[in-house]
């Protein structure tokens, strides 16, 4: 049996007891180590669940995945998750080849962001597509996430983005001379996240957000130092949330009255929320 279990979000305590139960008893623990981070380093994970883990790198799963599945037809092999198993397309792939290879599969859910982002106080059903930003480089600026904004825009919806990691990369000089060396890990931040929005909206010039319109930031959510900051889109791009992970909420025109109560208490400054929430939205029906 393959099994997909979910961590949770923040440490080595919030795997639910069914995962627990199914970690300890399991003859191989992969944990996926790239499409997201737990706040604590895999000795602690190790110790709490009393199993030794093996990291699973992109390489690892996307272009070896039998190696995880090995045995897997006679023996339970777990396949750990920062989050929901379901976060990530990658982790469809795992199951579609352990189907393929005639394995029965079984997952255990958990809090992801996409859930958890609600700690903001807006609401989930309020939310349009997810998209991801990438770390942009001086010749790579990808945009194709903006035409998702602009299609939540214009329904009135929020738009959860979902901040780059480089866990395991390698530079093109390496990668070009076939060095296993790698970079150091980079997290993105909900401030470089809405300056690179901002630097696409001035290219793009369709006017979707601009400096003046209101975001929330959030980091570590899940976290007892969880950290949430609501303001413009300017204010945020000049604003330090601490350590990863990060994320970012654009918010639609539908938002509620409810809602800006919620987020006006984590304003950067009330005042100037105010006045920029009676600008974009008090001509509501």
């Amino acid at each position: 049996m393959l099994y997909l279990v979910g961590l949770g979000l923040a440490d080595e305590t919030d795997i639910t007891v069914k995962g627990l139960n199914v970690v300890k008893a399991a003859h191989r623990v992969y944990l996926e180590a790239y499409t997201s981070i737990l706040l604590v380093q895999k000795g602690k994970l190790e110790a709490y669940y009393g199993r030794p883990i093996i990291l699973a790198d992109r390489e690892l799963v996307e272009s070896s995945s039998d190696e995880i599945l090995a045995g897997a037809d006679t023996l339970d092999v777990v396949f750990l998750v920062v989050g929901d198993p379901f976060g990530a397309t990658t982790h469809t792939d795992l199951v579609l080849r352990a189907r393929e290879l005639q394995i029965p599969t079984q997952t255990i859910h958990n809090a992801s962001i996409m859930s958890a982002i609600g700690a903001t106080g807006l609401q989930l059903y309020n939310f349009g597509q997810t998209v991801s930003m990438v770390f942009f480089t001086d010749t790579w600026k990808p945009s194709s996430f903006y035409d998702r904004v602009r299609e939540n825009r214009q329904v009135g919806l929020h738009t959860l983005m979902l901040l780059d990691i480089k866990v395991k990369e390698q530079s093109i000089e390496n990668l070009a001379r076939g060095r296993k060396i790698f970079e150091p890990p980079r997290f993105m931040t909900a401030s470089q996240c809405a300056a690179q929005m901002l630097e696409i909206e001035e290219d793009r010039g369709e006017h979707t957000y601009e400096p003046e319109s209101l975001a929330v930031g959030v980091a570590r959510l899940g976290a007892p130092d969880q950290c949430i900051a609501a303001g413009t889109l300017k204010q945020l791009t000049e604003i330090d949330l601490g350590p990863p992970l990060h994320s970012l909420v654009l918010l639609g025109k539908r938002t509620h009255d409810l809602e800006r109560e919620s987020i006006r208490g984590y304003a950067i400054d009330q005042e100037k929320f105010d006045r920029s929430w009676q600008a974009q939205f008090q001509n509501q029906d």
